[in-house]
């Protein structure tokens, strides 16, 4: 136990042969029990962690029969902490990269401030840019700056970290089967936890690299794939915060912002049309296209910080 709380260390594995039982290993000696979910790995990870349950008995296995993904994975280990009524639940990857000295900074902020959701923020590490490769560390700075935006929580960043700990209130208050099933998790994670009103909190980690970890993400695919779930999920939460649940005129900001946005793009390519086929600039339609553009950004930007604001107390 951690300051009288039962803990749980989640670790989804999809072929982490190599470092699995190096992660295991790593887990602090206060943690009550370790949730290995096998996601139906193709090599010997399975076989790895029965091995190691034989000489650790806090350390159980769930086997998926077929791949459900990193969020898959994590959603079946919190369903199991809610059931076992865990206190607070720490997720860790397979492959070793997350400091297990710093999860008592993870916990304190859960157990002494009430945070429900601490997360780890890599990008507070000083040398986190030389550390991390430089595609990954860019999507990650604009994958954070959108999930601001989608998610309400204006003040974190490194939304992919995975290394978290949540309490038991969230644990039972959030519908896991609903939770997104791939590398978008952390993200969907977020925006749901926003709409619950729950208090999320950055603490600074220490990300490992080079230690024969093999990331599977395509960064390029990951960016598009992200973004397409952020914005559903940010038409979602604005519907079922400021609409279902309360009422905050700011809906009506990014509504207007949306159509004046819709306008200057359908302006400017009548703008840019005019000017290729018949060789000048009609100044009304350059006019109207630039009176739009100034009210798509002034409603946007109006939104954003009557959002801030409702979202000041969730620090």
């Amino acid at each position: 136990m951690y300051k009288d709380k039962v803990i749980a260390v989640l670790i989804p594995a999809f072929n982490e042969e190599k470092l699995i039982k190096r992660t295991i290993e790593s887990v602090p000696n206060f943690v009550d029990k370790i949730v290995v979910t096998n996601d139906a790995s193709t090599d010997k990870t399975k076989e790895i962690v029965e091995e190691v349950m034989k000489n650790n008995s806090k350390l159980l296995l769930i086997n998926h029969e077929s791949n459900q993904g990193v969020g898959g994975s994590i959603a079946t280990m919190y369903k199991w902490a809610r059931d076992k009524d865990v206190d607070v639940a720490v997720v860790m990857a397979g492959d070793s990269q997350m400091d297990p000295s710093d999860m008592p900074d993870l916990l304190n902020a859960v157990i002494d401030d009430g945070v429900d959701l601490a997360k780890g923020n890599r990008l507070l590490n000083r040398g986190i840019k030389k550390s991390m490769p430089s595609l990954r560390y860019y999507a990650s700075q604009f994958l954070s700056l959108f999930t601001k935006i989608a998610s309400g929580y204006w003040h974190i960043m490194d939304s992919q970290s995975g290394y978290t700990a949540i309490n038991k209130k969230a644990l039972h208050l959030i519908d896991w089967n609903k939770l997104y099933r791939r590398y978008g998790q952390p993200n969907d994670l977020l925006v749901q936890l926003n709409v619950e009103n729950m208090k999320v909190r950055d603490i600074p980690i220490k990300p490992i690299y080079n230690i024969g970890e093999k990331s599977g993400i395509k960064m390029y695919k990951l960016f598009f794939t992200l973004s397409w779930l952020l914005f559903r999920r940010f038409i979602w939460r604005l519907k079922e915060k400021y609409i279902v649940r309360d009422f905050h005129p700011l809906v009506f900001f990014y509504f207007l912002g949306g159509v004046f946005g819709v306008s200057t793009v359908a302006l400017s390519i009548r703008v840019i049309y005019i000017w290729a086929t018949l060789g000048y600039v009609p100044s009304i339609n350059a006019l109207a296209a630039f009176f739009s553009f100034m009210s798509a950004s002034l409603f946007i930007l109006f939104a954003m910080w009557f959002d801030m604001s409702a979202n000041q107390n969730l620090k």
